[in-house]
């Protein structure tokens, strides 16, 4: 199984995700909906960084060892292959600011907090995780790109536990998920989330309908 952007689940895992989804269900009235996307944002300027950083590298280093390739003196032609070695570093620079290590690394973590959060509000309004009867949907997503997990529930049951209470869900799926496990996150997430909403949100002998289905939604 892959880990990184591109993340490829059998239906093995994904049938593993959906039964964990059914138990943590069983005890509450309230409706969970696991997500997994590649990336919660496209981060530009990660690229503008990188580029900056590696142009302002090879434009130091070039006028620093002047001595060694203006032997013959300075020329208006050598002004050019500064300009166009910039140029080219900044492209360079630009193109390996795509790349997910370097994303991750010139990207504030505050930055892909935000920007986690934002996707997440975002699908909870796309995939209708509000419409059941007594507006008791969560949403636990996974964002592959920035390593992070992100819960969002519904007003009322976020005013029936505590801030404490919801972070633990997401300390659940941590450690498995800095060791590359997904799945296993996920799940230990979902058995979490589904403890805490038996507490919060019981469910009602004879009276708790499975209003969102219970399948893992996957983006990129």
């Amino acid at each position: 199984m892959e880990t990184g952007e591109g993340l490829t689940l059998t239906a093995e895992e994904r049938e593993r995700i959906k039964l964990a989804v059914h138990a943590a269900e069983q005890h509450t009235n309230a409706e969970i909906v696991p997500m997994i996307v590649g990336r919660s944002g496209l981060y530009r300027d990660a690229q503008h960084r990188a580029g900056l950083i590696l142009a302002l590298s090879v434009l130091t280093i070039l006028l620093t060892t002047e001595i060694l390739w203006l032997s013959w003196g300075w020329h208006a032609a050598n002004a050019a292959w500064l300009v166009l070695a910039t140029i080219l570093a900044y492209g360079a620079g630009a193109w390996l600011g795509t790349l997910v290590p370097i994303v991750r690394l010139l990207t504030p973590t505050d930055r892909m907090h935000q920007k986690v959060r934002l996707r997440a509000e975002r699908a909870f309004a796309q995939h209708a995780v509000s419409q059941t009867r007594e507006r008791t949907g969560v949403l636990i997503m996974v964002s592959l790109l920035e390593h992070q997990i992100h819960v969002l529930a519904d007003r009322p049951l976020l005013q029936q536990g505590s801030s404490e209470q919801w972070s633990k869900v997401v300390e659940a799926a941590v450690d498995r998920l800095k060791t590359g496990d997904v799945v296993g996150g996920v799940c230990q997430s979902i058995q979490m989330c589904g403890l805490l909403l038996a507490e919060v949100c019981p469910g009602r002998l004879g009276d708790n309908p499975d209003e969102l289905s219970n399948e893992l939604v996957q983006e990129p």
